[in-house]
């Protein structure tokens, strides 16, 4: 069986996504959902799903708490679904090629420290691109800055606002991210 331990900050839709797309798995099972934010609706689906969740602050973060937990659910790959905190090394070495994340952009463009949802959506929109993405990546210990593991493009051209962009590539999150999980999980990582 192998297992996917989630990290997120907000809302949860890729995780909930991906959480009814493995749901008749028999190979596969989601053993927590990690957030650094306690009004997170993500944990209401935790909840729903009556999944283990797990909230810490930057101290827990920084001070091996949530290393430790983290290790006690020995995951097969950790998939940052909207967490908006920097990993510690400590995790990220613990865990080489086992860490990914998904990014509203076709990176390296739209990239690194603060660029995160509406605010990418809204830096491609004023930058008048012609087309946008979602980038799913290894994590390192730089945003942003880990090998491509997949990209896929979408055309713009047509959308008024940042929100049409947003929801464009929102429809290319879920369709993909369950996907390279899959993938990746299938192929032992």
């Amino acid at each position: 069986m192998k297992r996917i331990l989630f990290f997120a900050s907000g809302n949860g839709s890729n995780v909930d996504n991906i959480v009814n797309y493995f749901k008749n798995n028999d190979s596969i099972s989601i053993v927590g959902i990690f957030s650094n934010n306690p009004n997170a609706k993500v944990l209401e689906k935790a909840k729903s799903f009556d999944i283990f969740s797990f909230v810490f602050n930057k101290e827990e973060l920084a001070k091996d708490v949530v290393l430790n937990k983290v290790n006690a659910l020995c995951p097969d790959l950790i998939v940052l679904a909207g967490f908006l905190w920097k990993l510690p090394e400590t995790i990220v070495a613990k865990y080489p090629n086992k860490i990914i994340n998904i990014h509203p952009a076709l990176l390296p463009k739209y990239g690194g420290q603060g660029m995160y949802g509406s605010k990418v959506h809204q830096a491609v929109f004023e930058n008048h691109e012609k087309e946008t993405g979602i980038t799913i990546h290894y994590v390192t210990k730089n945003y942003d800055e880990g090998e491509f593991i997949f990209q896929k493009s979408v055309t713009i051209e047509n959308c008024k606002t940042a929100g049409e962009i947003a929801n464009k590539v929102q429809t290319l999150e879920h369709e993909y991210f369950p996907q390279i999980i899959e993938r990746l999980l299938t192929s032992n990582i």
